[in-house]
């Protein structure tokens, strides 16, 4: 299986929209400081996630999730929500 997540920044007001294969693996790679990405902003906590059956479907909702910025908000607002 694959993974679309979105992970929140504890120390500041940052999401992070990422994929994987490993979930655990991959959140543990982000607090540990080794995505250049988001090292600056760690310790994250997992958000949100969203399960696909292959990697060319994951990335492609990764992608979308990361080109049109409003479908990440309406995510981030329902998990605000809750």
């Amino acid at each position: 299986m694959w993974y679309v997540y979105i992970i929140k920044s504890l120390n500041k007001n940052w999401y992070y929209v990422g994929s994987t294969n490993s979930i655990e693996r991959r959140i543990g790679e982000h607090n540990n400081k080794k995505v250049q990405s988001t090292k600056a902003y760690t310790p994250f906590e997992l958000v949100w996630q969203k399960e696909f059956v292959d990697e060319t479907e994951a990335r492609s909702y990764e992608r979308l999730l990361k080109d049109k910025r409003i479908e990440k908000e309406k995510i981030i607002s329902s998990i605000k929500l809750s």
